[in-house]
């Protein structure tokens, strides 16, 4: 054994259990909140939630989410953020369509084609973010604005539908009849972005942007050129977004995928991924992603009204934002670790805070079924 070696088993070794559970925690929140829902639809509606038909609805829905919350997890880290990926993928799923059914083009082509565009729309955001110094909120959200004007000026009000094989395989088709290919496209992305998170320079530079951006850049560290680089690669994956949501409805309209954007921010927020920079969790995003799914489609089976939903969803995107704040605030205030200072009054107050909050959660889906079993045993 060599020396580094040696000293690296006796660091791990001289870690406490405290320590090695510590970069677990964030997916434990995600997990956790996975178990809930199950649970309870175990409990009040177990026959329509766990049919095999349900679960394949859920795992389409995760799926079309999953290639943008990979690129997200990249940008976030950064300390940056992407608010016109629902209109990337609406304007390229239309730009594919019109080459499709307009211009001829095969469908291998004009997919390749959304997601060159996609990347050329994040390369725009990138650069102006870093070029022209605009913040990303406001760059990304003026780009949103961009985007959808232009799809509304393509599309004239129209809905495209009806495209080939290929696309709607890559948006709703499965594989010999048992796992479906977005799915399988989500986990690849997932995949391919945890091995560049962790053993490329490019997944290292990202923390280390996050984590200090000036002293970053005082390393060596390209700064502008690797913000944009994650930006490219947004783009590129709410392309593919485009087109799984253009195979998955075989139709796209300019109107399309309005919520993209908040429901990708809170898989990757959600999955422990700090708003704050320096930290990144692929595995918990992907958790995130299924779990928001998850709620989502309980909501539905319940059949509680879309804006019961909103406020659900609102609710746990607080929750999870307030958690990790707080489980980074001992980075900052020096304290001993996440396990060690749980104790302490403080928090002892978040989580009853955390209680009243589940709570008010598991009391809003209890809320939206009495509703729906009244209205139903009335009509």
């Amino acid at each position: 054994m060599s020396t580094q070696e040696s000293t690296l088993a006796a660091v791990s070794a001289g870690r406490s259990w405290q320590e090695r559970l510590e970069p677990y925690l964030a997916i434990v929140g995600p997990l956790a909140m996975i178990a809930m829902i199950l649970a309870f639809m175990a409990v009040v509606e177990p026959a329509r939630y766990f049919r095999l038909s349900n679960l394949n609805i859920i795992l389409l829905e995760a799926a079309l989410y999953m290639p943008m919350a990979m690129a997200m997890t990249f940008v976030i880290t950064q300390r940056g953020i992407d608010l016109s990926i629902g209109s990337v993928a609406a304007l390229t799923g239309i730009i594919m369509a019109f080459a499709i059914k307009q211009y001829g083009f095969p469908a291998w082509v004009a997919v390749g084609m959304a997601l060159m565009i996609g990347g050329t729309f994040g390369l725009i955001n990138g650069l102006v973010i870093t070029r022209f110094k605009v913040p990303d909120l406001i760059g990304t959200l003026a780009m949103d604005l961009v985007y959808r004007g232009f799809a509304l000026v393509l599309a004239k009000g129209l809905v495209l539908a009806r495209f080939p094989d290929l696309i709607t395989d890559i948006g709703r088709g499965r594989i010999s009849g048992f796992l479906p290919i977005p799915v399988l496209i989500g986990l690849i992305t997932f995949i391919v972005g945890a091995i560049v998170l962790r053993k490329t320079w490019f997944g290292r530079y990202s923390i280390a942007i996050g984590s200090n951006p000036e002293s970053a850049e005082m390393t060596g560290i390209a700064v502008d050129r690797y913000k944009v680089y994650a930006y490219v690669l947004m783009g590129a994956m709410a392309g593919l977004a485009g087109v799984m949501l253009t195979g998955k409805l075989n139709a796209i309209q300019a109107t399309s995928a309005p919520y993209f954007n908040l429901h990708v921010i809170a898989a990757v927020v959600v999955g422990g991924t700090s708003l704050f920079g320096g930290r990144a969790y692929m595995l918990g995003s992907l958790a995130g992603v299924l779990l928001l799914s998850l709620m989502i489609n309980a909501l539905v089976t319940l059949r509680i009204e879309f804006f019961w939903q909103s406020v659900a969803s609102g609710v746990v995107i607080i929750l999870s934002v307030g958690l990790y704040t707080w489980l980074q605030k001992k980075d900052r205030d020096g304290s001993k670790g996440v396990l060690a200072s749980l104790s302490t009054p403080d928090n002892r107050k978040l989580f009853k805070l955390a209680a009243v909050l589940i709570l008010g959660i598991v009391s809003l889906i209890v809320l939206g079924f009495v509703f729906a079993t009244t209205t139903t045993g009335s009509g």
